[in-house]
């Protein structure tokens, strides 16, 4: 248990580790289907035809149940069409997405954190692209006949056109972008008969995300509301790929109207070169989003008619907000986070690897085991993921391991919860110290985060040279 203090709350731990009733059923269900991707559809063997049949078995309660028996009737026969692969794919992501249903429940009873109203039904999209559309599902069907043993170079390039067609079209940027992501991940991995290890679920998520994506009518517009009040940040997760860069900061949102306070976020992204790692990243984020620089300084923001979707993701726009009174976000983390209401998932988005909720712990026990770290609270342990903290802040797992008291993103992977932090309380030389992952986020005259945005600056400012020289060449 987490000691209360006034206005706070209970998290009860023990009810992380407790077993959730259909979750190794359901998650057994998925890796069984997985397997026959892994394999191919082209030619399904005996073990696969069981695959599929225990796919269907799983949803056998749902509306899915006559036309998922079907589909895998014809799959483990070998004569599925694009249809029955379209089924299949929503099959296994209703069923990710019961799992994701089930894992948020049992964290809302640990933390005694409410559901909020969603915000009515979406608005589908407007039909557009349905040739390119059609075009991906042909190649992902290919993907699927082939079975990630049997991709070779051939068949990944025949995502690249559709691609290339998809990129032009800012209303089909979202698949074009995962098609684009997945298409390469393959061909680095080319041919799949080499392969020692194959990213089985993770390949399978991208299949079948891409899969309802191209579907069309799939894809809605979110439904939008506006936010007016105060914004008090919580920490920063950093997500960094060699290419590109987002920062998504969590906060509790109060708003000005005197209803209950609301757990949001607000994300920003950008393009890099692979050469600008660790602070240097504030860099290229900073001008984007003022909420950086005041995460950095440890204020509020107060916003005016900020939109805001159903699912708590606000729309940054810096002329709808400015910057507010301090406010330290352990005294928020101790005082609103656990009366804040959070927002329901959109449908598609439903998923095991989607779940990152806010969470403050206190009086526990840190035990280390490199390069393991875990915390005891009240008899139960709570993993904490280190690895997730990110080079771009001082937050180390030394500080983590010494800390007494931490906000985090509560996340579930490998069959267990897991927590990232995203800020600490520890003691340096006798003294009761706070630090924050996203502390260098508006620039920063810590020594090591001085020296880092330099490198950056150095970096990024050779790289325009040689840019600006091969367009005059």
């Amino acid at each position: 248990m987490v000691p209360a203090d006034p206005g706070g709350g209970l998290m009860r731990a023990d009810l992380l580790t407790e077993p959730v009733d259909g979750l190794d059923e359901a998650l057994a269900a998925v890796d069984a289907f997985d397997q026959c991707l892994l394999a191919g559809l082209l030619r399904p063997g005996p073990e696969q035809a069981a695959g599929l049949t225990r796919l269907a078995h799983a949803v056998a309660g749902s509306p899915l149940a006559a036309r998922c028996a079907e589909a895998a009737e014809k799959a483990a026969a070998g004569t599925a069409g694009e249809d029955d692969l379209v089924v299949l794919a929503a099959a296994r992501t209703a069923l990710l997405g019961s799992v994701h249903d089930a894992l948020t429940a049992r964290v809302d009873e640990a933390t005694g954190r409410v559901l909020g109203e969603g915000g009515g039904p979406a608005a589908p999209v407007e039909p557009g692209g349905a040739n390119l559309f059609a075009a991906a599902r042909s190649w992902l069907c290919d993907l699927a006949r082939a079975g990630w043993r049997g991709i070779d170079h051939e068949l990944v390039a025949g995502a690249a056109q559709v691609v290339s067609a998809m990129l032009q079209d800012p209303a089909l940027r979202r698949p074009a972008t995962l098609l684009d992501g997945f298409a390469a991940e393959l061909a680095a991995s080319c041919p799949g008969v080499t392969l020692e290890r194959v990213p089985v679920r993770r390949w399978a998520d991208l299949w079948a995300r891409a899969m309802l994506l191209t579907v069309p009518g799939a894809a809605v517009l979110p439904v939008t509301g506006t936010a007016t009040g105060r914004l008090l940040p919580l920490g920063v997760d950093v997500q960094e790929h060699p290419t590109a860069v987002q920062a998504q900061v969590h906060a509790v949102f109060e708003p000005a109207d005197g209803t209950p306070p609301r757990l949001v976020r607000a994300a920003v992204s950008a393009p890099k070169p692979d050469t600008v790692v660790g602070a240097g990243l504030w860099q290229l984020l900073r001008p984007h989003m003022s909420l950086l620089a005041a995460l950095g300084e440890g204020r509020s923001m107060d916003l005016t008619d900020m939109p805001v979707t159903a699912e708590g993701d606000l729309l940054w726009s810096d002329g709808q907000a400015r910057t507010g009174e301090p406010a330290d976000a352990f005294a928020t983390a101790r005082v609103a986070l656990s009366t804040a209401v959070h927002a329901p998932t959109a449908p598609l988005d439903r998923h095991p690897a989607r779940i990152a909720v806010p969470v403050f712990l206190e009086g526990y026990t840190a035990e280390a085991d490199d390069p393991a770290l875990t915390f005891t609270l009240g008899g139960h342990p709570v993993a904490v993921d280190v690895d997730r903290v990110p080079a771009a802040g001082p937050l180390t797992p030394k500080a983590v391991a010494a800390s007494g008291a931490c906000i985090g993103l509560l996340r579930w992977d490998a069959g267990a919860y897991h927590l990232q932090p995203l800020a600490v309380e520890t003691t340096v030389r006798k003294k009761s110290v706070t630090v924050h992952a996203g502390q260098w986020a508006g620039g920063t005259t810590d020594k090591a985060g001085a020296k880092a945005e330099k490198a950056a600056t150095d970096a990024v400012t050779v790289l325009r040279e040689r840019a600006g020289r091969l367009l005059r060449s």
